[in-house]
């Protein structure tokens, strides 16, 4: 049999299709169902040969402008009516960004969209509601349920891309409600919805449309079971907001972030109280993580946390058993990092003498709030050696500071601002680093304790004696 020619091997070397990861680029021969680069699933697709093209200059519509002569009243946010959903996006809603809003199945991001969408429907403006996931009676009834029923919301089930984008040509909404970019496909593409090119072509179009119209568009996402946004990593830079939904099933509180926002801060975080009657807005939530008790208990002590640039106050509880137990003792959490909880109970054991080896230890934060802020580890220890002792803090006493191997309390940022927020509901009393206040004066009413240990911390909440 004759050999084939070099001629005919490069021909056919050519001719082998190449496949390319649409999350980081990575390039095979073959197709595999995960990248083996960034190990993303289903994200490889065959590519077709380059072909490299010459764009010609096209002509100008609108000369460049001197950027001071650039008219900012496009850019200008409208509140949608709900305050902590503004918060987080910085005032409102801008003609023409398309905000993307992600979290867990059941977390709320539905209920919470079809809250503002009525509420932007209350003001006189055209709002069109695109639900892919339900029917339009199960929206219908959850929106009678929160009280959203408006006469210019306008609702329509639909999975097909082009007849969400003639809905868009009928009704020429001021707001575009999406629910949710990974259960509408287009027809033009190859694949099922919620595929990297579905969701890739669905995006698109749905943000051109939204900036042709100047037409604010808020996107539900899917996550996957890390917590990240499903679909191609290409969806997070085409949008111009990214939130984050987050809550706890067993929980009502709910928190929004904005990991991404062109238009606003991404440090603010809006809260909210899940019920029966809808979503509603906490403009102060630090009382849900205190149990309010009237007189001081053993174990108990409060710190203040910041969730963006919001403090809240936290209350920390612990339980540490009387009786020893051979060999080795529980340790359990809830609320914080087992890891670093371990530390901090090692350090108290070491520099303050408790003996915790073989006694079960436990700790938990009220109201199911998470808490992995190093500043919480001096109200840690101190409700460790609280329970230890099975003596109370005194009533009114906050702390905060980072706590060290060798037993020193390290600065922490916002002081003041955790300060204000523990004077302004009643405290009496904080344990700080030494060196947080600087040259500022301590809030009124609130008697302040620089400490340089953690000795010294628990000397200023009267654990030990001076």
């Amino acid at each position: 049999m004759p050999a084939k020619s070099s001629t005919a091997r490069g021909s056919s070397a050519k001719s082998r299709p190449a496949y390319k990861c649409a999350e980081c680029g990575w390039t095979t021969a073959k197709w595999v169902g995960r990248c083996g680069e960034c190990q993303a699933w289903g994200t490889v697709e065959e590519v077709g040969a380059v072909t490299v093209r010459t764009t010609t200059a096209a002509p100008v519509r609108e000369p460049a402008r001197p950027i001071a002569e650039v008219d900012v009243e496009a850019a200008r946010a409208t509140p949608t009516g709900v305050d902590e959903f503004d918060r987080v996006l910085g005032g409102g809603l801008v003609p023409g960004a398309v905000v993307l809003m992600a979290g867990e199945p059941g977390v709320g991001k539905s209920t919470l969209l079809l809250d503002a969408a009525s509420r932007a429907a209350a003001t006189g403006r055209t709002v069109l509601y695109v639900t892919a996931e339900e029917s339009a009676a199960q929206v219908r009834l959850r929106a009678e349920r929160i009280g959203a029923l408006r006469p210019r919301l306008l609702l329509t089930s639909e999975t097909d891309l082009a007849t969400v984008l003639g809905h868009v040509e009928h009704s020429n909404p001021d707001l575009l409600v999406v629910d949710s970019v990974q259960t509408i496909a287009s027809g033009e593409v190859d694949g099922a919805a919620g595929g990297v090119s579905q969701v890739r072509e669905v995006a698109g179009a749905l943000i051109g449309v939204a900036k042709r119209r100047a037409l604010a568009t808020l996107l539900v996402g899917h996550v996957t079971k890390d917590g990240s946004i499903a679909g191609p990593r290409t969806l997070e830079h085409l949008v111009d907001v990214v939130c984050q939904f987050e809550g706890e099933r067993h929980s009502r509180l709910r928190l929004l972030r904005a990991v991404k926002n062109r238009y606003g801060p991404t440090d603010e975080v809006g809260c909210f109280e899940l019920g029966e009657d809808g979503i509603v807005g906490l403009p102060d939530p630090s009382g849900l993580f205190v149990s309010g008790t009237p007189e001081p208990v053993a174990g108990t002590c409060v710190t203040v946390t910041l969730e963006g640039r919001r403090p809240l106050l936290a209350e920390l509880q612990s339980l540490v058993s009387t009786d020893t137990t051979p060999g080795n003792a529980r340790r359990v959490t809830s609320g914080l990092e087992s890891s670093r909880m371990a530390m901090v109970l090692a350090v108290v054991q070491r520099r303050l003498g408790v003996a915790l080896g073989n006694r079960d230890t436990f700790v938990a934060t009220v109201g199911g709030v998470k808490l992995t802020e190093p500043s919480v580890d001096l109200a840690v220890a101190l409700a460790v050696a609280s329970a230890a002792k099975d003596r109370p803090i005194a009533a009114g006493t906050i702390a905060l500071g980072e706590v060290g191997l060798a037993g020193e309390v390290r600065r922490v940022t916002g002081v003041p601002r955790r300060l204000s927020e523990a004077a302004r509901l009643g405290f009496t009393t904080a344990i700080v680093p030494k060196g947080s206040l600087g040259d500022g004066a301590a809030p009124a009413g609130l008697r302040v304790h620089e400490v340089e240990t953690l000795l010294d911390a628990c000397v200023a909440a009267r654990l030990v004696a001076s």
